[in-house]
């Protein structure tokens, strides 16, 4: 019997997880995938991209991580969905959250006793230019990597290349025999992903007996995830936004908000685009795209930080929705917007 390979993405927010899924998407050659996309927020951003090119072949769980489902039956069941003969999909791909336990969706897959998939490995994404600093708030990065059989250290691009060479040799370090290459855009050669099997009989550092190993009370061992630290502020408004306030609320983000996607709605000061916004850390980018015939016009946000104040940031952006011009635009108002907006081909992250 076809077994269908399930492979296992992750990586921290703003890594690129979204990025090299949609570069995959676009350079199959005929392949066909199935995504599971898990979202943080209750706003499905990266679902929203992914399901633009697979229709039907993509499935969303959003609001929340994966990883901490204590009935894994929900995950068995859009597995199922995908795999089934007629769907004719070759393989899968589960877009983990950023702040996922790889090590626990890896489990979920290994228990699955669906006859019709195998588990086919775990890839995880690295952003270059935030590694120091990911490494130093959450050291259990560094375990990550260690079960890994695949690292993609993307925005290679954004670093010095001595700076590049020193992460890839301490990426190697905490590996064990996993392949180990920079990216910029998300952009690898597809077969290492496609082709891509665990190492031997067992995922980097996690043995198919630690399958068993976790009996005791699954809501105590969460405790000390990634995604125990961080809060989502999901915003929605079908009121274009003005670009003054909103880009006010940007340039003064607290340190905590370290995370912010999706489209945002200027009305009258663009009534052309919709602007795809992604900032991870201080990096700040739009990329603004035509509205489509008959879409709705919407500004659907998400945004991941710790130690912020959530209801602050709600406040002003809503401050922002209050004050948005109906009719008529400031000639300059999107200046602050345009500052952050390069030429396409941009990085969007997740």
């Amino acid at each position: 019997m076809r077994q269908i390979p399930v492979i296992v993405l992750t990586g921290f927010l703003g890594s690129g997880k979204t990025t090299l899924l949609n570069h995959l998407l676009h350079r199959s050659g005929g392949s066909r995938i199935g995504a599971i996309v898990n979202d943080f927020g209750s706003i499905e951003i990266d679902a929203m991209s992914v399901a633009g090119q697979l229709g039907d072949s993509t499935v969303s769980l959003g609001n929340g991580c994966l990883c901490c489902a204590v009935d894994a039956s929900e995950l068995d069941e859009y597995l199922e969905r995908l795999a089934r003969p007629s769907a004719r999909i070759d393989v899968i791909v589960i877009e983990a959250s950023g702040l996922a336990e790889p090590q626990e969706l890896v489990k979920m897959v290994l228990a699955s006793e669906n006859p019709y998939i195998v588990y086919g490995g775990l890839i995880e994404v690295v952003d270059a230019a935030e590694f120091d600093s990911t490494r130093q708030r959450h050291p259990e990065v560094d375990r990550h990597l260690g079960i890994a059989d695949l690292v993609v250290v993307n925005k290679a691009d954004r670093v010095p290349d001595e700076e590049r060479d020193r992460i890839l040799g301490v990426v190697r370090g905490f590996t064990d025999r996993a392949a180990v290459v920079p990216a910029s855009y998300g952009r690898v050669d597809v077969e290492l992903i496609l082709d891509r099997k665990p190492v031997g009989e067992r995922v980097g550092q996690l043995s198919f007996d630690d399958l068993h190993q976790h009996e005791h009370d699954v809501r105590d061992e969460h405790h000390d995830h990634l995604h125990s630290a961080y809060e989502s502020l999901s915003f929605s408004s079908e009121v274009p936004l003005s670009p003054r306030p909103f880009m006010a609320l940007l340039d003064s983000r607290p340190e905590g908000l370290y995370r912010i996607k999706g489209y945002v709605d200027f009305g009258a000061a663009d009534p052309r685009n919709k602007y795809a916004v992604h900032a991870v850390g201080r990096f700040l980018r739009f990329y603004p795209e035509p509205w489509a015939a008959g879409e709705p016009r919407l500004t659907q946000l998400v945004l991941i930080g710790s130690g912020v104040d959530v209801p602050a940031l709600e406040r002003e952006l809503e401050a922002s929705r209050a004050y948005a011009p109906q009719a008529g635009a400031d000639e300059h108002s999107m200046w602050g917007v345009l500052r952050y907006v390069q030429e396409p081909q941009g990085d969007r992250s997740d």
